[in-house]
């Protein structure tokens, strides 16, 4: 017999947006201390961006046992987290008369497949070196446009497991009914098994 309602949930390392989204601020790190000056107020605000994109994803999984309201409140804080980080992005590239790539640019698809891709997980430390601002800002840019489609995916599936199986409390209403069901079931049961037929020894003698 079940005896929790509880989801063992929490394993929000093994998402691949969470993976992103730490790639998201590994480079988001390594841009603002190497392009950015020192005391540049829009350093902080990029790095708590990418932080909290990550972060959150990680605290919704997290919270997603106890409450699936908390869980999807999170994962869109996430989502917009990393939309505000791709205006920052896209702020640096247009006021340093730098090229955001777009679809007709001869780097944006083979730069997108790449993002897509388990390589980048392995190698994206040792690529940053090679890359210069413009190379990077538009990497940063195409994992961010990923993550945040992921992240709206996986909004709706939450979305979509809330109204299938509602919230905490809903359940654990359910699994008190049920859990009272069995019980009573069970005591039934024995008080049948309990009862003894009469034999002919308990007659009375002539």
């Amino acid at each position: 017999m079940q005896t929790t309602f509880l989801q063992n949930n929490g394993g929000y390392r093994k998402l691949r947006v969470y993976k992103v989204a730490e790639i998201i601020y590994d480079i988001t790190f390594y841009f603002t201390q190497n392009y950015l000056n020192h005391g540049d107020r829009t350093i902080d605000q990029m790095l708590q961006s990418a932080r909290s994109g990550k972060q959150n994803i990680a605290e919704g999984s997290k919270a997603s046992t106890t409450s699936r309201e908390t869980e999807i409140k999170l994962t869109n804080v996430a989502k917009a987290s990393l939309e505000e980080l791709l205006i920052d992005y896209e702020d640096y590239l247009r006021t340093r008369q730098l090229t955001q790539w777009d679809t007709n640019h001869p780097r944006y698809a083979p730069m997108r497949e790449y993002a897509k891709g388990n390589r980048i997980e392995n190698e994206y430390n040792n690529l940053l070196q090679k890359l210069d601002d413009e190379e990077i800002a538009n990497l940063c840019i195409t994992l961010i446009n990923q993550a945040t489609y992921m992240l709206r995916k996986l909004i709706e599936k939450q979305q979509q497991q809330f109204l299938q199986n509602g919230g905490i409390r809903e359940q654990m209403t359910k699994a008190r009914v049920e859990y009272r069901k069995n019980q009573t079931g069970q005591t039934s049961q024995t008080g049948r098994t309990g009862q003894t037929s009469p034999t002919n020894h308990s007659l009375p003698q002539k």
